[in-house]
């Protein structure tokens, strides 16, 4: 159709901006989880693998965000939200719009695809490879 033939010349940018946006939506759940902000339910101590799991959704959204060892990164947080689901969302319920895992299976899928793809246009990777 002629009304998508000129859109491949953006792919690049189309794929920063879900980088980006994904990545600061990230970064969001680790500073839930290490400095109570934005201020949610999960108020109270750490567990050593909430702790893990806040450091590198803060840390791997913040590298992602810049796009900044994009492939390893993305890796690194697609296990951890696939494990994320497994551990806490499916033993509630088979189906994640009752287990509240979407956003979990979501992110997964994005950063695999993020492995693959690379950070696109505006990312600190492609001044670092040349």
């Amino acid at each position: 159709m002629k009304l998508f033939e000129g859109l491949a010349r953006y792919q690049s940018f189309a794929l920063t901006a879900l980088r980006i946006m994904t990545a600061l939506q990230f970064t969001e759940h680790g500073t839930q989880k290490l400095f109570n902000f934005p201020a949610g339910d999960r108020a109270g101590a750490l567990t050593e693998l909430s702790l893990t799991a806040g450091i590198l959704e803060f840390a791997g959204g913040i590298l992602l965000a810049l796009g900044l060892f994009t492939r390893p990164v993305a890796f690194l947080l697609c296990g951890e939200m696939a494990v994320a689901y497994f551990m806490a969302h499916m033993p509630q319920d088979f189906f994640p719009v009752n287990n509240g895992g979407d956003s979990a299976i979501s992110f997964c899928f994005i950063f695999l695809y993020l492995m693959f793809a690379g950070a696109g246009a505006l990312a600190l990777d492609n001044r670092r490879s040349a």
